[in-house]
């Protein structure tokens, strides 16, 4: 999920999320925002704001190994800007990755007046 604000991408995960929320995970990039549609979300892991493939990498990554210890049926990474979506794609259909996830097509957030 990309998008230029935090409360879109939010909004935009709520809306593609199952009932059941014990077996889906987010991983969010940016600031937590108290009005936001996942904040009471079990699974949910708030990234500082930065590039996941570049800075954030090492974060990413041990955020990603400890999620996975349990997976999730479904997990949902919202990122600022999706320049490096590719780079963050190749990230994770290579080892270890590759045999725990199989990624879905990006979403883009729409954006809503403030």
């Amino acid at each position: 999920m990309t998008g230029a604000r935090a409360r879109d991408r939010d909004t935009a995960i709520a809306a593609l999320l199952p009932p059941d929320l014990t077996d889906t995970a987010i991983i969010a990039e940016g600031l937590a925002d108290p009005t936001s549609l996942l904040a009471d979300h079990p699974r949910l892991i708030r990234i500082a704001p930065g590039c996941l493939c570049c800075a954030g990498n090492l974060v990413l990554r041990v955020t990603l190994n400890r999620l996975l210890r349990r997976p999730p049926a479904q997990l949902f990474i919202s990122l600022a800007d999706a320049t490096h979506v590719g780079q963050l794609r190749a990230i994770l259909s290579a080892p270890p990755y590759d045999t725990l996830l199989s990624l879905c097509d990006d979403v883009a957030a729409p954006a809503t007046a403030s």
